[in-house]
């Protein structure tokens, strides 16, 4: 009982530092994005790659992925630009997974079972790429929550990475994009991101709710300790 307190309490501590940093860079904005731009733009020619490091550590501590694929068109235009989203989109990933992983993993896995644990554990060997993929069509999750979720459960890093970058090519486009055309957003250009988005949000939340129906149908039972056992036959 006193190692699932201590346990429980990890786990607690961990979301509510989550959960805080997220209040305080989205409802309090202790981040200026606008310095962040300058302080990008004078580094020059190696501005791209520093701008990569400095979304993907942004959007790791809750910066909206949004804003920062914005100003990622606004800096290097919808091309150039959509390729530094995309790796900073991925770092992020990475980042929030290992922090996650080091700082949920173990509680989890004990809060969870052996039983549970290793159930889960099956289900990431085979869909966890697709899961995270998945994640990224679904409009209004957090990139960077999930990301910290996901690393909790042990998704491995190579499909945190990989599903990352194949489940973000859309909405990097289309963020990036209007973030390019923000001083027209009647070209061409911005229309036809916003009509990417709108394809990508409805299929996300279909894809998301028809996974979510089969994984309800084929949930495996696991037993416990309280399960009945059948009574044995006197000999």
């Amino acid at each position: 009982m006193t190692s699932r307190r201590r346990h429980i309490a990890r786990l607690t501590l961990f979301a509510a530092l989550v959960f805080g940093l997220f209040y305080l860079v989205t409802v309090e904005r202790v981040i200026d994005v606008d310095t962040v731009r300058g302080a990008v733009a004078a580094t020059g020619p190696v501005a791209p790659l520093t701008y990569v490091v400095v979304s993907a550590t942004l959007g790791a501590l809750f910066v909206p992925g949004p804003l920062l694929a914005g100003l990622s068109g606004l800096l290097f235009g919808p091309v150039l630009g959509t390729f530094v989203t995309l790796g900073a989109t991925v770092g992020t990933a990475v980042v929030a997974s290992l922090v996650g992983r080091r700082a949920g993993r173990d509680s989890a896995r004990a809060l969870l079972g052996p039983q549970r644990a290793d159930l889960i554990d099956a289900q990431i060997e085979r869909r966890g790429l697709w899961a995270v993929v998945g994640q990224r069509f679904i409009p209004g999750i957090s990139d960077a929550l999930a990301s910290y979720a996901l690393g909790a459960f042990g998704v491995p890093l190579w499909q945190m990475a990989v599903g990352a970058f194949i489940g973000s090519v859309p909405r990097a486009f289309v963020y990036t994009a209007l973030g390019a055309s923000i001083g027209d957003l009647s070209s061409p250009l911005a229309y036809t991101a916003i009509g990417i988005w709108v394809v990508t949000a409805v299929v996300g939340t279909f894809a998301a709710h028809r996974g979510y129906r089969r994984w309800r149908r084929r949930r495996p039972s696991v037993p416990t300790d309280d399960t009945p056992h059948p009574p044995v036959g006197r000999i």
